[in-house]
């Protein structure tokens, strides 16, 4: 297993969310975005705490480095239930997905 040598760079997201909020037009599609981020941010603790790097867990899927950095970038890019399967795998977890009821 592959392990994490790396230093992460510092990122204060709450500054950089005050700050991108002052640009037109930035709120409504970050909230659009929410259950994406949500998500991203899902994989990437969970690859964290495996002690996992973006190779490792291409190795372990059967793909490569570059589709597990797509899977992990917000974007364009909507997996299968079937790549989020083979992710939570690669990494330790399962994968639940649950629809809870509007408020």
């Amino acid at each position: 297993m592959a392990e994490l040598k790396r230093t992460p760079v510092r990122h204060d997201h709450k500054a950089f969310l005050t700050k991108a909020r002052t640009r037109k037009g930035f709120t409504k599609a970050y909230d659009a975005l929410e259950l994406e981020y949500q998500l991203i941010d899902q994989l990437l603790k969970a690859r964290t705490r495996a002690g996992l790097t973006q190779d490792a867990v291409a190795e372990r899927m059967g793909t490569t480095k570059s589709a597990v950095s797509r899977l992990e970038a917000a974007g364009k890019h909507a997996p299968s239930l079937g790549t989020l399967r083979r992710y939570a795998r690669a990494v330790g977890c399962e994968l639940q997905v649950k629809l809870v009821p509007q408020k």
